[in-house]
């Protein structure tokens, strides 16, 4: 096939896919039911002749005016047949002529037969129709996508309370044309090519399909060099193999697909439709479009002979992997323009038929029936009709899908009393239990059921057996002491009476029959048959919440009938939808949080697509640093290279691209150093200007300069410091001389960081010899955290493109105010909104709309907002609920409705600081502004709008870091002081550990009421519990050599507790006992020992029922209580040794009685630090303490230990890196100076200690002879007072 042939057939498949649809649709709005004859009309009942189903015409008024079912009907509906299939586009409804009946809610049911129905859902999930608001005006609603279909039905939800249902109708659309095709399971069409094999660059297949069976080959081809493509129905999902690369594929290595789609296996029209461009795939099944590429280094699809549509033929032709063929329909067939059915159809020789293929679809309709409530939904049956069962034994068969992991699925009353047989999910499998004579027998199939498919039960007794069978598994038996006699009815899904266990059954159930007799659902309905309630006919209701997956980021989603969860163990992230990153976005950020050097993940734009990496955060100077290193920081020497073949090293940095990319363009500044050694080894210096050697920045760009110099300019450092060796060069390496010479520079343009190669091509001459070194990535800065704009006028604001909110929206910024309200930001869509403002001087309100009217969450603080101050908000709407943070208040949340999970579709421009009215502006400053991760440019916008001016004035609103671990930099008329009551820390700048040591007998307990200024006040509380999640948050670290040991401890007034021990092998060990008819939940973070003498840091947060903790520098663990439960009244909070035992397990009452020895600092538990709190207010009743308590520095003294190390570690790395230049002298001198440094160091080190020692020992003399009384040292009274010569006489250090 030509290139031209190919265009054409991608057009012609556009204008058969799309086009035809779309020209259809154009004038596609005729009436439909007008012309219809009265047999067209049916319904479930009628109240008189008056109101027959016939009368339903919109604007009709003969007969009473309209149909009215009776009041007894429990499932009213009103069905119409359109006679053939038709395209419908609309629908329209009135109530009955000058009455007071009419219908202001309803269902729409489709169906090609009028047994198997079909709710229709709008794009964004909605199954309700609006209706009337009286009898005669007519609504119409406009089907977002249309349907074809032969037969509608109208269910009626609501009606008018004054009255009763009444229904006028009308349907819009057109005729349908289709070609239709049925594969009974064995057969095929095979097209066939016109030459030995196909080779394609471009490919277009589209198709209607639907099937009752949950596995089927759709189609297949493939090729002799190894290419292939298959798309097949499996398990109700769609699966799509495509392999270009050229090598055969082993037996060994499995096929990959690409899955799409979900309960394809309902008996209705599925769309299918894939393009290929090269590599490029787009894969879209029911307007869900599934965007990939393929592996491998090819670009076009190889196929030999034929492709197979309905299933494979020929299971032994090599390198075909059998499958099962395809049993169901398929609907306008067409690859790359080419109409295969009416080839078939037209007998024509490109298309071969094997098996039985017709050409109008005569699939069976089974008719099913939809449970709907866990609580009262059953269907009862006799078992009599079905016919007298021989000596007392009995079946029953039926089918059965579900998502809910238990529910009652059959109970069955024997004789003699009171025995009965229960079938029901439990944990999603089949357990069967027979209950007789005061005991019970179970068995339960190794099955899980619970997965969305059909699965068929047989239940049935024989030869003094009960047995259980499963999808043709092998089955599973009960013997019986003596004979069972079915007595009365069979109950499905529940039972009326009460007496079944709950939960009842959700889900579908189809094909049911007793005693080899099938029940015929349609008598049930009409109150022939048995009895039933809160049930649904002729359909399966069942929907895949999980499909398309809206957990983000990789989170795992499973669902229940009525909701989605999402697992997001392992990613990274946490929230309802794993939105929130559980890191921070920087260093810097980690800084502001008290952190101090080390290895940290980050993930730098937080809820957005990419994910975090990892990081040394270097805080030992002013500017924090970000230091990323790559696989090969040591210096690197280069044997033997040419241009033709040079040296590469490809450089990775354990990050991606983009990742790469977002941390570079965050940070203010970026730089890369990189060294040359060379002797008679070229970068630059050749006769064309060409160089010998470049490196590539991180989009792979060649760039040719060295490190110090500017970009695009072959040269180095030297020659913009005008002193390289030979000036008659510009590196002192293109000199070529035969003695060692170095270029050494720091690369610091932004946009071309990191390195990610380097390529060296001048070593092959004799002499040659090059060794270079590649230092990490450093850089320091934030430049979102301190973006900040100021509004002074009420009617300017600054606006933004929106972002795409496809399953969650989040917004964060700070802010400072004097104004009593004002908006933050605005977004709007058609419907849609979200808004985030100040609504009061303390009020914060978070409102929105996705539809169904405007949601307005609000957190009300016990101190104004409009103080001057920076305040923080965080504000984000997903499927599953909405939250608001404002500063340290507990967060507000809001689950969404199980019918209403729906994205916020935003179309307009972000308003920041104001709304499109120009009212209720904001005035003040903003800084920090986020939205999905992405750090929206105030301060550049600012710049060229009117009434806003870039940054904000004031001591506070710089990026200085005047207060540090959470303090809040308060502006004052002539400076700033900083409130640590929110910090663990203390000082001027919040910078000051807070540390206490502790002996045996040592405890430190606090009654939780509200005596202090750091807990939040009662009103709050109460305010806040309503929609507020249980959670706790904290934090501490610790120094000892002590196994066991408690470190801390939390009880409740109703035997609840929280402790955090060391148990006896040194491992940290968490105890959560929330219920008291429950075992505690034990949580071993970390197995290392950690009674090692060392400082550990500790953090510990709680959201419902997961668990995240944070030791030292570790990724955070998450874990999930067994009992989500409240801290009820709490009592106390206990650090060191616990006296009251009671209520503790015994080795967390071990660990109690042992106490605590070695140093405990910076805890903070919620947002009070303890020791802070116990320090600035002695004496007080609720505080007692126990035992001598020393306070000390012991904390910032390990701090500044490990500092030591992790420095000297660098130092000694640095030195190794040296010796590698072992070439040079210069570099052998100052390793040599590096040595004697390092050992008058560690001398001086050694004499500090010693004296410091012998100052502890001599005021622990002092602490011995006060051994008697509680001794709990200040060395402060109020924030801001200066540390004199009482801090200097309490200092206590663990060396």
């Amino acid at each position: 096939m030509t290139r031209l042939a190919h265009m054409l057939a991608f057009c012609m498949t556009f204008c058969a896919f799309r086009g035809a649809s779309a020209a259809n649709n154009y004038n596609c709005n005729g009436p439909l039911v007008s012309a219809l004859p009265r047999s067209s009309f049916q319904s479930s009942s009628q109240s008189s002749v008056s109101y027959a189903a016939h009368h339903a015409k919109l604007h009709r008024t003969d007969g009473a005016g309209g149909w009215s079912p009776m009041a007894s009907d429990k499932e009213p509906w009103l069905q119409l047949d359109l006679r053939e299939q038709m395209e419908v586009t609309a629908v329209a409804t009135q109530g009955c002529y000058d009455s007071w009946d009419w219908v202001s809610t309803y269902l729409l049911l489709y169906s090609d037969t009028g047994r198997a129905w079909r709710r229709y859902r709008y794009d964004d999930g909605t199954e309700t129709f609006v209706g009337n608001i009286n009898s005669e005006g007519v609504i119409q609603n406009k089907l977002s996508h249309s349907i074809r279909a032969r037969f509608l039905r109208f269910v009626p939800l609501d009606w008018n309370p004054s009255g009763w249902m009444g229904l006028r109708v009308e349907v819009y659309g057109c005729s349908y044309k289709s070609h239709v095709a049925d594969f009974d399971g064995r057969s095929s069409l095979l097209y066939r090519f016109n030459q030995k094999s196909m080779s394609t660059v471009k490919d277009v297949i589209s198709l209607l399909f639907k099937s009752q069976q949950a596995n089927g080959v759709l189609l297949h081809g493939e090729g002799q060099r190894g290419d292939y493509i298959t798309l097949e129905l499996h398990r109700g999902k769609l699966d799509f193999y495509l392999n270009l690369d050229d090598s055969r594929p082993s037996l060994s290595v499995p096929r990959i697909a690409v899955t799409v789609g979900s309960l394809l296996d309902d008996q209705h029209w599925h769309a299918v439709h894939v393009e290929r461009f090269n590599k490029h795939v787009n894969l879209t099944v029911d307007a869900h479009t599934h965007h990939f590429q393929t592996q491998g280094e090819a670009y076009s699809l190889e196929v030999d002979y034929e492709l197979s549509f309905g299933g494979i033929p020929l299971p032994g032709k090599p390198g075909t992997f059998l499958r099962k063929n395809f049993h169901g329909c398929m609907e306008n067939l067409y690859y790359n323009g080419i109409n295969i059915i009416d080839l078939a159809k037209r007998r024509k020789p490109q298309i071969h038929s094997v098996g039985n293929v017709t050409f109008s679809c005569s699939q069976p309709q089974l008719a099913a029936c939809t449970f709907l409530s866990a609580n009262s939904s059953f269907l009862t049956l006799p078992s009599v009709a079905a016919g007298a069962p021989a000596m007392g034994d009995f079946s029953a068969r039926f089918h059965f899908r579900t998502w809910n992991t238990a529910g009652l699925l059959l109970s069955a009353p024997l004789g003699p009393r009171p025995q009965r047989a229960q079938l029901h999910i439990h944990n999603g499998r089949l357990q069967l239990t027979l209950y007789a004579s005061g005991h019970k027998s179970e068995v339960s199939p190794d099955y899980t059921v619970n997965d969305g498919l059909w699965h068929s039960v047989s239940l049935e007794t024989s030869n003094f057996l009960i047995r259980l069978t499963v999808d043709r598994e092998l089955p599973s038996e009960i013997e019986l002491s003596a004979a069972l006699k079915l007595r009365g009815n069979f109950y499905f899904g529940g039972c009326p009476t009460g007496d079944c266990p709950s939960p009842a059954f959700q889900g579908c159930m189809q094909l049911i029959s007793i005693n080899g007799q099938q029940m015929n659902l349609s008598h049930v309905q009409q109150g022939m048959l048995g009895n039933f309630n809160h049930l649904h006919f002729d359909t399966c209701g069942i929907m895949d919440r999980c499909v398309p997956n809206k957990c983000e980021h990789g989170g795992l989603c499973s669902q229940t009938w009525h909701t989605f969860s999402c697992d997001c163990s392992g990613t990274g992230y946490s929230g309802a939808t794993c939105h929130s990153s559980i890191y921070e976005s920087s260093c810097e950020s980690y800084k502001l949080n008290g952190g101090s050097s080390g290895f940290y993940s980050i993930d730098p734009d937080g809820s957005g697509p990419l994910g975090a990496t990892q990081v040394y955060c270097n805080m030992t100077e002013e500017k924090v640093w970000t230091v990323l290193a790559h696989n090969s920081t040591a210096p690197v020497r280069v044997q033997a290279s040419l241009l033709q073949r040079p040296h590469i090293m490809v450089l990775d940095y354990g990050a991606s691209s983009e990742q790469l990319h977002t941390i570079v363009s965050r940070s203010e500044q970026c730089q890369q150093e990189v060294a040359y050694n060379c002797k008679r080894s070229r970068l630059f210096n050749t006769k064309d200007g060409s160089p010998m050697s470049w490196w590539l920045d991180r989009r792979g760009e060649r760039r040719s300069y060295w490190g110090g110099f500017l970009p695009g300019i072959q040269q180095c450092s030297c020659s913009l410091e005008e002193n390289c060796v030979d000036m008659n060069y510009f590196c002192n390496c293109d000199a070529d001389a035969d003695i060692w010479a170095n270029d050494t520079g720091v690369l610091s343009y932004k946009d071309h960081l990191p390195v990610s190669q380097i390529v060296i091509g001048d070593i092959g001459r004799a002499g040659s010899q090059a060794i270079y070194h590649i230092g990490s990535l450093r850089c320091y800065g934030d430049r979102s955290m301190w973006n900040a704009a100021t509004f002074y006028q009420e009617s300017s604001y600054l606006y933004f493109p929106t972002s795409p909110a496809e399953l969650a929206l989040d917004i964060s910024f700070y802010f400072k105010t004097s104004a009593p309200s004002g908006v933050f930001v605005e977004n709007l869509g058609l419907k849609d909104f979200v808004r985030v403002e100040l609504s009061s001087p303390s009020t914060v309100s978070f409102s929105f709309d996705v539809g169904s009217g405007a949601v307005v969450l609000s957190i009300k603080s016990h101190m104004l907002l409009n103080d001057r101050q920076w305040h923080y908000i965080k504000a984000e709407h997903n499927v599953k609920e909405a939250s608001l943070q404002v500063d340290q208040l507990p967060a507000r949340f809001l689950s969404a409705p199980a019918d209403r999970q729906l994205p916020l579709k935003l179309s307009s421009q972000l308003f920041v600081g104001g709304t499109t009215s120009l009212q209720r502006g904001f005035l003040g400053c903003m800084r920090s502004l986020m939205m999905n991760g992405r750090s929206l440019d105030l301060e550049e916008r600012a710049k060229v709008t009117p009434g806003v001016s870039a940054g904000c004035p004031g001591y506070c609103s710089g990026s200085s870091s005047l207060c540090h671990n959470r303090g809040r930099c308060i502006e004052k008329s002539n400076g700033y002081t900083c409130d640590c009551s929110q910090s663990a820390y203390a000082g001027t700048s919040c910078n000051q550990e807070v540390s206490v040591s502790f002996d045996r007998e040592s405890s430190l307990t606090y009654t939780h009421q509200e005596p202090f200024s750091v807990m939040l006040n009662k009103s709050l509380q109460a305010e806040s519990s309503s929609s507020s999640r249980a959670r706790e948050d904290f934090s501490f670290s610790f120094i000892t050599s002590q196994s066991p040991a408690m470190l801390f401890s939390v009880s409740t007034l109703s035997r609840q507790y929280i402790a955090v021990i060391v148990a006896r092998n040194g491992s940290l060990q968490i105890w959560y006992h929330l219920q008291a008819d429950r075992k505690p939940d034990v949580f071993c973070p970390t197995t290392t020992n950690l009674a090692d003498g060392r400082s550990h840091r500790v953090r510990i947060q709680r959201v419902e029922e997961k668990i995240y903790v944070k030791v030292d520098q570790d990724i955070p663990r998450k874990y999930t209580l067994s009992f989500d439960g409240e801290l009820v009244l709490i009592r106390t909070l206990t650090l060191g040794k616990v006296t009251r035992l009671d209520a503790f397990y015994e080795e967390v009452a071990e660990a109690a009685a042992e106490g605590f020895v070695g140093c405990l600092s910076l805890v903070q538990f919620n947002n009070m630090a303890l020791l802070k709190a116990v320090l600035t207010n002695p004496g007080r009743s609720l505080v007692t303490v126990r035992g001598p308590l020393v306070q000390s520095n012991c904390g910032a003294l390990a701090d500044s230990s490990s500092r030591s190390l992790q420095d000297q570690t660098m130092t000694t790395n640095n030195g190794k890196k040296k010796h590698g230049r072992d070439t040079q002298n210069d570099v052998a001198v100052i390793a040599g100076v590096v040595t004697a440094v390092a050992f008058i160091s560690a001398c001086a080190l050694a004499a500090t200690t010693r004296l410091l020692y012998q100052r502890r020992q001599a005021h622990r003399d002092v602490v011995v002879k006060q051994e008697g009384t509680p001794a709990v040292y200040m060395d402060y009274r109020t924030e801001t007072q200066p540390r004199g010569s009482v801090r200097e006489n309490m200092k206590e250090y663990y060396i």
